[in-house]
Parts: structure tokens; sequence; C-alpha cells
């Protein structure tokens, strides 16, 4: 069986795509969801097409890497559409917070009260939003969203005036900031590892043989990449053009697992208490049991 593994082209799928490359589509194809990790939500769950097997934030297709947050608060209000699989980075992700070239915003605190721009609802732009307002004291429940689907829809939105600001992962946008269209006024990092990779939990979609195989082998790419000193800075030019300055200033803030097919428990358990403070998830009466957030058939807490 071939996977059809979802995953957005950032450079954080550097050594998935290089697995790609060594694999040639045996056992895998990739699927790009440019819209971030709620099209990959929507396109395990069948409601979008093309459907996918494992989700990776990178994305996989019946498997897929994505962004930590909305991957649980997805699980923890209800979704049925996949479990928590392996571990994809183990750093955080620091989101920029961006708005247009002229606008009035010069600052995170000018933004209190605003519209914010959003790629998807429950996407990662939408849950930072919710983080970035519980650490400047803002009341969750008055933040206004506007779905502005992916990077282009958010520029758009904030030089138009629709909104105020968006939130997208620092390096992916820098080009567009250098560009002149839009600007940096402040940053938020996750306060959680930022990818894990999730699996629809149907056998007919996502074998377990074939999801821990693929895992397996991918932990040996992302040790490789670990491993490879500076020519990964050359390796992440030839597949994303950014330049060489940038290229070495986010590998000083990225690191990725030994094991793909492991998750700690203190991930999930350090993420649902910080979703919970900020409204994004609300735990049942016998409070939240990890068990219920991953497949394991498949993966390994620790």
């Amino acid at each position: 069986m071939v996977l059809r593994v979802g995953f957005v082209r950032e450079h954080f799928s550097t050594p998935l795509l290089q697995f790609l490359d060594a694999d040639q589509g045996k056992t895998f194809t990739l699927v790009e969801c440019p819209s971030g990790t709620g099209q990959l939500i929507k396109r395990l769950d069948g409601t979008e097409e093309p459907q996918i097997d494992i989700a990776m934030q990178t994305c996989l297709a019946l498997l897929y890497s994505a962004l930590t947050d909305p991957l649980i608060s997805g699980i923890a209000n209800g979704s049925k559409a996949y479990k928590l699989c392996g571990s994809y980075v183990s750093t955080p992700l620091n989101w920029a917070v961006i708005t247009g070239k002229d606008t009035k915003y010069q600052s995170i605190d000018d933004l209190k009260g605003t519209t914010i721009g959003i790629s998807r609802l429950g996407s990662g732009s939408q849950t930072m939003a919710y983080v970035m307002a519980l650490q400047n004291g803002w009341p969750t429940e008055e933040l206004k969203f506007q779905i502005n689907n992916d990077i282009r829809g958010l520029l758009d939105s904030v030089n138009d005036g629709s909104t105020s600001a968006f939130m997208w992962e620092w390096f992916t946008t820098k080009p567009f900031v250098d560009a002149g269209e839009g600007r940096f006024i402040g940053s938020v990092p996750t306060p959680w590892p930022s990818w894990l990779i999730a699996a629809h939990p149907s056998p007919d979609r996502a074998p377990v043989a074939a999801v821990q195989a693929f895992l397996s082998k991918l932990s040996e790419y992302v040790q490789a990449f670990e491993g490879a000193g500076p020519g990964r800075v050359e390796v992440v030019k030839a597949k994303f053009g950014y330049p060489e300055e940038d290229i070495q200033a986010w590998l000083k803030t990225v690191s990725y697992p030994q094991d793909c097919l492991a998750i700690p428990t203190k991930v999930i358990t350090d993420t649902l208490r910080v979703l919970e403070k900020a409204g994004v998830v609300k735990a049942p009466a016998s409070g939240f049991n990890v068990d219920d957030f991953v497949h394991k058939d498949v993966v390994r807490l620790t």
C-alpha cells in the first residue's frame, strides 16, 4: 500500500522531501496542503479532497505531520478523524505576528480588540492567536477572526485593512516581509514542541505496519539531517531558495526527535493545559485521558 502523506511545503519538511527523493513513490506519496494544519485535518477526515492518510506539518495523507496544538485540540473537541502516531520536530515554533506594510499597528499591544486573520478554523494560526491573547491578558472570548485560507490571502487582508495582523512561522513569512509586503511587529513561540504526526485510525487507510515502517524510516532521515552539519544549509537552500543567513538562523532554533515513533506524554498534557487556559478546549469532568489522543498500536508514549 502507498500511503498518502499530507504536508506543508516549508523548510521543516526538508528531511521528508529527502526521504521522498530516495523512495521515489514506492511506499508513500506527498499531498501538498498550502493552507496548513486546518486543511490537513479536513483531508484526513475526508471533508476535502484529495484525502490523505498521514498528516505532517509537514502533512501525511492518511498520515500527517502537523502543528501540535490544533492536532491535540481537534481530538479534545471530539474529532475521530485521526490519532497521534509520532513526533516530527521537538523544538518550539516561532510564530511571527505580521501586519500590513502601511498600517497603524506597531506592536502586539495594538492588536487588542481587532480582527485577526487566520487560515482556517482550528488552524495553528487561530490557536496561537488565543495563546497571544492569553499571554497579554486579553479576554479570549472577545477575539475576532477572518478566514483567509493561505499566506497570500492573509497578506492581502492585512494590506486591504480587513484584518489587523496574522500569525505564521517566522522564516516562511520573512521573504514576503523582505519584499515589502508586510511588517513584523512581534513573535510568539509555541509553549510546546512544534510538530506531531497523526494518522487516520482506520487500518484500511493507514495500516499499522505501513505507518510504523514509514515512521521508522523517517527517523533515519531526520537524524541524518540533524547530523549533516554545515551541509544542511545547501540542502535547504536547494529545496526552498532561502538566503543562507536565514537558513543558518533557523537551523540554530530547530531540533528533530531521535525516534519519530515516540511522543513524550508531557507534550500532550502541557499542551492541553495551555489550550484549556486559552479557552480552546474544555476538559471533561473526569479530566483528559492521554491514551485517547494516541494511536496506541503505533506510537510509544515516553
